[in-house]
């Protein structure tokens, strides 16, 4: 890539890549997701990806060309480390924290990419696409604010106890400084 147009489209074309991979991903999330709130958020958010990936394709759109995503081993990556976290999770609460926490690590990809993407828009005097860029980056933040209060709310919370049910089951031998072993 040798311009600052190609690179941006080329940054383009890795969230459009992004967005396809998430709205795979979300529906196993949901269905493996144990707390009816966390499947409600992403149901709600896989809808509202949907939208996203349509504003995407506008954005190619207004430059001319057809929407392609390109390879993103970063998201590639984060969607792995979740399907790995799904199956190693013997506990449905722990399995809960897990994904809201893979998802999260998707949303803040997210919002540095469209971020970025809004702010080139803007040198290169795309108004339009700066515009759709932003309302995805502004749906991305809330969408990370509502998966922050509800870690905080109820799944992180659920996933201590059980390690607290679990302390409660341990024998518990002290050695010297009061420590457990």
């Amino acid at each position: 890539m040798e311009t600052f147009k190609e690179l941006f489209q080329d940054t383009l074309k890795d969230i459009y890549f992004a967005e396809k991979a998430i709205l795979k991903a979300l529906p196993k999330m949901a269905k493996k997701a144990s707390s009816k709130k966390l499947q409600m958020a992403f149901t709600r958010h896989q809808k509202e990806t949907e939208k996203q990936v349509q504003r995407l394709e506008n954005v190619f759109q207004m430059m001319g060309t057809k929407a392609s995503g390109k390879r993103c081993p970063a998201i590639e990556g984060i969607i792995e480390e979740a399907e790995e976290l799904m199956k190693e999770a013997g506990d449905d609460t722990i399995r809960d924290a897990a994904m809201l926490g893979a998802a999260q690590a998707v949303e803040h990809y997210e919002i540095s990419r469209y971020g970025t993407l809004a702010a080139w828009a803007d040198k290169l005097e795309m108004s339009d696409a700066a515009e759709l860029l932003r309302a995805t980056l502004e749906e991305e933040r809330a969408t990370d604010d509502k998966l922050t209060d509800l870690a905080e709310s109820e799944i992180n919370p659920e996933a201590l106890e059980t390690d607290e049910e679990d302390m409660d089951e341990e024998p518990r031998r002290r050695v010297a400084g009061g420590r457990r072993r």
